[in-house]
């Protein structure tokens, strides 16, 4: 297999270096950071090991980037297992995110598998604990956009250009999220995104009233360069578009200015900014199905960065209980779950976020 070229990312207008120009140049201290980024987010090389395709997989999207994978290698087959000691209790008591994660890295394997010449055929598998097993064979390498932008693709927190997304490049993002046993919508006209911005205001709200959820979400916080780089995880302040500080000082400050009316006033002004909003719905609400929706969004999102298209996820509406049933109301699916709320639209990168060493998430 020949991986894609450096000079072939820049021509397509994803290089890693402009990715990290709104960022890396302007806080303190970041090479170390920069530099585990590029080491971390590279293609593969020539007739990779099963390890270099579970490093592809973790670079999947994952709640809090908490990482709540773990991998079994056992001759061509790999499988992925939740990490329950990643749980999220708080925000995520169902494990939701966790399993959608899942599904998500199981995208990133089967693609990049794809790319170095290995077939996968996916199962997910019931039992104590629900995990995916996916077994490799030899074929021809089919590498492509939604390969090329595994490296680059992100959770960009910040405001878009509010500017429309042509209708073919819609049709290319409903194409890519095709998975069977899900169903995505999409919402494109300014007042739709305003309905949904008054669910992500209510949900929002209600959980910054929760002391439990703000500690919770400190607790995944990394403050600083040294932090975010030693703990390979978590949201590294960088990466919303918030100051770099020291350790023992980001908590103090979190707890001074993380406040309600400030939060809303920032969803507010993201989703406004925003094309549209993806809203991703499982037909079932069980594990098997989250995994399915976490498929279905890593594609869309894969072939949103290829795309040069932003997203960025809004899931008060889902994860708020009380909100849910009148959120699935409102996209005119009763009864259903609603998975995940997605935003998106044009504008410049932010700094990339670490993952885990590979030896660390083998099972």
């Amino acid at each position: 297999m020949v991986p894609m070229s450096r000079r072939t990312l820049i021509g397509a207008g994803l290089s890693l270096a402009a990715i990290g120009g709104i960022g890396y140049g302007i806080w303190p201290r970041m090479d170390a950071y920069r530099d585990e980024v590029e080491r971390q987010r590279r293609l593969l090389s020539a007739d990779p090991e099963l390890g270099d395709l579970v490093r592809m997989a973790t670079l999947a999207a994952n709640g809090h980037n908490t990482q709540p994978w773990r991998f079994r290698l056992e001759d061509q087959r790999i499988g992925i297992l939740p990490d329950l000691g990643r749980r999220t209790a708080v925000v995520d008591p169902d494990d939701h995110h966790l399993y959608v994660s899942l599904g998500c890295a199981a995208e990133n394997l089967v693609i990049a598998a794809a790319a170095a010449g290995r077939g996968a055929d996916v199962a997910i598998a019931d039992g104590p604990e629900t995990r995916i097993d996916i077994a490799l064979s030899a074929t021809k390498p089919a590498p492509g956009p939604l390969y090329g932008a595994i490296p680059l693709r992100q959770s960009t927190r910040c405001v878009y250009d509010g500017q429309p997304i042509p209708a073919a490049e819609i049709r290319l993002l409903e194409a890519a999220a095709r998975q069977d046993g899900v169903s995505v919508l999409f919402f494109t006209d300014a007042a739709q995104r305003d309905e949904v911005l008054d669910f992500v205001v209510a949900g929002n709200s209600a959980q910054m009233d929760d002391p439990a959820f703000v500690q919770e979400l400190l607790d995944w916080i990394r403050f600083s360069p040294r932090q975010a780089v030693a703990k390979g995880d978590g949201l590294f302040s960088a990466c919303s578009g918030n100051p770099v500080t020291p350790d023992w000082l980001g908590p103090h400050l979190f707890r001074a200015f993380f406040r309600k009316d400030a939060e809303n006033r920032k969803y507010a002004d993201q989703i406004r900014s925003s094309a549209g909003i993806a809203v991703f719905v499982g037909d079932r609400d069980d594990p098997a199905h989250w995994i399915k929706v976490g498929r279905s969004f890593e594609r869309f999102s894969l072939q949103a960065t290829a795309l040069g298209i932003r997203n960025a996820h809004v899931n008060q509406p889902t994860e708020h209980l009380a909100l849910r049933p009148d959120f699935a109301a409102w996209i005119g699916m009763p009864g259903a779950r609603p998975d995940l709320v997605i935003r998106f639209g044009r504008a410049n990168a932010m700094p990339m976020s670490l993952r885990r060493p590979v030896g660390e998430v083998l099972a």
